[in-house]
Parts: C-alpha cells; structure tokens; sequence
C-alpha cells in the first residue's frame, strides 16, 4: 500500500513560533504599516524607498531567528512520503529550508530573492535593496523584492491544485484563512471529498470547514 498524499499549508502562525511576528496584527497593520502602502505594486510605484526599506528590515530579521519543532517535523515528514508531501507555504521566509525541507512552494515568493523588472530574472538574494543596486544578470537597477503582493498572482497556483485534487489529506497549520486563494484551497480539498485538518494555536476563519482540529503551539502540534 501506498503512503498517503498530503498537501500541507502553512502560515504566518509556524513561524511566530520562531520569533517572527505574523505582519498583520488585530488592527491590521503589517509592523506599523498599512499593508496597501507597502505590499502593492502601487505603493512601490509611489514610494519604492518606504517599501524597499520595509522589506530590507524584514530580510535582516530572518537572520536572527532559527526554524523550530515544527519546521523540523515537516522535514522529516519528506524524508518519509517523498514527492508525496506538497509543501505549500504563504509564508517568505527561509526557515522550512532551514529546517531541512527540500521542497517548498513558496506561492507567495521569497524574501530572500530579487526579481529584476528589467529582464525578468529570479536571484538570490540576502542583502539590502533599497540603495538599487544592480540586476546580476542584465546590470539594470530594477531589482524588487520576489514577493507576491496583494493585487498579484501567487505562484504555481495550477501546481497547487493539481496537488489538492490528488491528495488524500490537506493539512492547514498557523494560517488565518483570511487571505486568498490559499483560504479556499480546504474547500477545494473537501469539495473533492478529501480529509481536511486544521492544526491552530486558535480558531481561524476556516475552521468550521474542516474534518478536524487541533488547538495548540505548532511545535507541539506538529510533531506530534
């Protein structure tokens, strides 16, 4: 018998748990911030040094925190299932590779790349932006950061529903189910009569949706 295909999603919630604040707090500011003034392509058109320098702070804390429990766990859920496990992440941060995954979809990109508007290309990147430096592949300063932002398409997203429609189980962990498309993907899971989990610290929008939930921290959840 074959292992179970499983399609994991995890939020903003997972990596909290590892010192990174989850951007949207209950007044809705993203760090003090407005989201529509530093996470549209508007807003980089009418101010790209506030947004460049938003995201720049956002880089260097990734160099501060560590992955935990919980991202550890998943790593060893690939070691087990393979190409089985789909790892879905809205999260930009680094810590599932850090953790060990090696196959992450990252549908809503990564902080710790560029993406020249000149050429079209996709670098690594783990330094400042906001001095414009230039594009490795094509020298034109039109590097900003490989980020989804609102208004945008989050990447891979017929991937991610071939995944939903052939896996046994969706797994939900540390998300909000506020945000779009990824909010939908537990209906599109259920409506193809697939097992829905939810794995929480609290009820989210999504939880009267799901087969089941679990209350509690993700690096006890998770790896247990």
């Amino acid at each position: 018998m074959h292992p179970p295909r499983i399609v994991v999603l995890t939020g903003a919630g997972i990596s909290a748990e590892s010192g990174l604040p989850t951007f949207r707090d209950a007044d809705g500011l993203w760090e003090g911030h407005d989201p529509m003034t530093v996470a549209t392509p508007e807003a980089y058109d009418d101010d790209p040094a506030l947004v460049h320098r938003f995201y720049d702070e956002r880089r260097a804390a990734l160099a501060r925190v560590r992955p935990n429990a919980a991202h550890r766990a998943l790593a060893r859920l690939e070691d087990a299932l393979g190409d089985r496990l789909h790892l879905v992440t809205q999260n930009v941060d680094d810590l599932h590779e850090r953790g060990g995954s090696r196959r992450v979809h990252h549908m809503h990109g990564r902080l710790r790349a560029a993406w020249c508007t000149a050429c079209d290309e996709r670098t690594a990147w783990d330094g400042p932006l906001g001095h414009r430096p230039p594009c490795p592949s094509c020298d034109v300063p039109a590097l900003r950061p490989d980020v989804v932002w609102f208004g945008e398409v989050p990447h891979g997203m017929d991937e991610i529903e071939e995944a939903l429609w052939e896996c046994d189980l969706f797994v939900s962990i540390g998300t909000s189910g506020l945000v779009y498309p990824a909010a939908a993907f537990v209906h599109y899971a259920a409506g193809n009569g697939k097992e829905t989990l939810e794995l929480n610290l609290h009820a989210s929008e999504a939880s009267v949706d799901v087969g089941q939930s679990r209350r509690g921290p993700a690096t006890d959840l998770v790896p247990a």
